[in-house]
C-alpha cells in the first residue's frame, strides 16, 4: 500500500519517470528511451502510447481473471453445490462447493462486511494507479488483482444473505488446505509478482530504483 500511495502521489507529467532515474542515478524502464533504444528521451506522445498499451494489458488480464471466475463459480453453484465432492486427484484435489462468508481461504467469516470495503478499496487503489502505468509486469500483476477482487465483490453484493454481506463461493480444495476459488489464486498469484518486482526495484511507472 506504501508503493501505491508512493506513485499516486507523483506529480502526472510525461517525463516524471525518467526525471526520476535521472535524480537517484538509476536506468528508467523502456518507454524512457526513443524508439531507437539508444537512450534517447521518449516523447510526450510515445510515452502516452506506451501507457495506454499498459492499462490495455491490465484491463485485459482483469477481464480474464474475472470472466474465468464467474463463469467457473456459475457451474460449480448450478452442477455442483449440494452435490458429493468431485475428486481429481484421489485424496490431493477435490471440487467441493461451499459458500465463504470470510476472506480467502475462509479466514475471518464474523468481518464480512469489513472485506467487502477492502475489496472495494483495492480496487479503487488499483484504477488510480493506472494512470501512472508503464509497466508490462505490474500491469499484470495489478490486473490479476483487479479481476480477482472484483470476482469476490460480485458475490460479496449480489449473493445471499444480503448485499455486502453476501458469501463467496469457494469450491477448490487440497487436502490439508482451505477451500479457495479462481478469484483467490488471482488475487495470491498478482500479490507474488508484485513481490518480486519490488525486490527488483522495479516501479509501476517504469523506473528502476536501488535502496
Amino acid at each position: 500500500m506504501a508503493e501505491a500511495e508512493r506513485i499516486i502521489g507523483t506529480p502526472d507529467t510525461p517525463d516524471d519517470g525518467g526525471e526520476r532515474a535521472a535524480a537517484a542515478g538509476t536506468s528508467a524502464g523502456p518507454d524512457a528511451s526513443g524508439p531507437s533504444g539508444a537512450g534517447e528521451p521518449a516523447t510526450p506522445a510515445q510515452r502516452r502510447t506506451g501507457r495506454g498499451r499498459r492499462i490495455a494489458v491490465l484491463f485485459a488480464v482483469a477481464a480474464f481473471a474475472y470472466a474465468l471466475d464467474l463463469i467457473s463459480k456459475l457451474l460449480v453453484v448450478a452442477k455442483l453445490e449440494h452435490h458429493e465432492p468431485i475428486r481429481l486427484v484421489g485424496d490431493l484435489l477435490e471440487l467441493h462447493a461451499i459458500r465463504n462468508p470470510g476472506a480467502a481461504f475462509g479466514f475471518g467469516a464474523a468481518f464480512t462486511v469489513i472485506f467487502t470495503l477492502i475489496a472495494a478499496a483495492v480496487i479503487v487503489v488499483i484504477i488510480r494507479l493506472a494512470r501512472k502505468l508503464y509497466s508490462f509486469p505490474w500491469a499484470i500483476a495489478l490486473g490479476l488483482l483487479l479481476g480477482g477482487a472484483l470476482g469476490n465483490l460480485t458475490d460479496r453484493i449480489f449473493r445471499a444473505p444480503g448485499v455486502f454481506e453476501g458469501e463467496v463461493v469457494d469450491f477448490i480444495a487440497p487436502q490439508g488446505f482451505a477451500v479457495f476459488n479462481l478469484a483467490d489464486s488471482a488475487i495470491v498469484c498478482g500479490g507474488i509478482l508484485i513481490v518480486l518486482l519490488s525486490f527488483r526495484g522495479l516501479d509501476p511507472d517504469g523506473t528502476v530504483h536501488k535502496d
